[in-house]
């Protein structure tokens, strides 16, 4: 039996030993809640288990799958950067490696000028949301009445 631990280390990120496998596997950056049961399920781990039971190997185990879940059987629609710019190929990114990607495909969309590139390079919102009333920065007011305009 592997002694219980408080903080384990997963794909670069602490994660508390109270937590369950798939709660704490969340905790993740770019590993939601359907990645991580999945992940249980497929490396035959009790999604309910505590993070701190792990051994190393399942660590290891985890972190390989978070690393390639397409070699793991996992559909290409779970994984969160499909046909990716560069390669072309399906890939799930975690950590760091995520914003990274994140900030050049921003940085990209400036530089050929698309529609959110501007919206960006400006920023204002960039998915269609109105702007008349929010996302004000500054004291900006909207309506003031007439003894306070005095």
């Amino acid at each position: 039996m592997v002694s219980f631990r408080h903080i384990v280390r997963i794909a670069g990120v602490d994660v508390e030993g109270e937590l369950s496998l798939v709660h704490g596997l969340t905790k993740i950056k770019g590993v939601g809640s359907r990645i991580a049961k999945t992940c249980a399920l497929k490396l035959g781990l009790d999604p309910r288990m505590k993070i701190g039971n792990l051994s190393d190997e399942d660590v290891e185990k985890i972190e390989n799958f978070l690393q390639d879940p397409v070699k793991y059987g996992v559909p290409s629609w779970m994984v969160n950067r499909r046909k990716d710019y560069e390669t072309g190929l399906d890939k799930h990114l975690i950590g760091s490696d995520l914003i990274l990607v994140a900030k050049q495909d921003i940085e990209r969309e400036i530089k050929i000028k698309s529609w959110r590139g501007v919206r960006h390079s400006l920023g204002l919102k960039v998915r269609g949301q109105r702007t008349h009333t929010t996302g004000r920065v500054g004291p900006v007011v909207g309506v003031t009445k007439g003894k306070a305009k005095q």
